[in-house]
């Protein structure tokens, strides 16, 4: 990335994954060698991700978590407390990139450091 950061350039998308099957799934990728994971809010599955994160046996520093703040938690506030609630579902203390899902409404009080 363009801040220094290294980013794999193949991941394992959980989009469509059904919330029950997340922490296998994301286990399996992670045991045959997928080092980036992308998930977001509005999959309703970053609690999997967040266990096969702490079951997989892989440190935290050699993944690439990814995801996602959703529109209706768009705005300084909102944003800010939906990523403290993705934090602790992911059962990490940093996510390594964040994005905003849908660039809409108050996307600047989102961006917002």
């Amino acid at each position: 990335m363009n801040n220094s950061v290294e980013m794999p350039v193949l991941g394992y998308g959980v989009y469509q994954v059904d919330p029950a099957e997340c922490e296998r799934c994301v286990l399996d990728a992670i045991s045959v060698g997928y080092r980036s994971i992308d998930t977001a809010q509005a999959y309703h599955n970053e609690e999997g991700v967040g266990n096969a994160i702490e079951k997989c046996g892989v440190t935290r520093s050699e993944l690439f978590i990814t995801t996602k703040v959703w529109i209706s938690n768009a705005g300084y506030e909102k944003a800010k407390a939906s990523i403290s609630e993705s934090l602790k579902k992911l059962k990490t203390d940093y996510i390594d990139l964040l994005l905003i899902h849908q660039p809409f409404n108050d996307y600047y009080g989102t961006y917002r450091p």
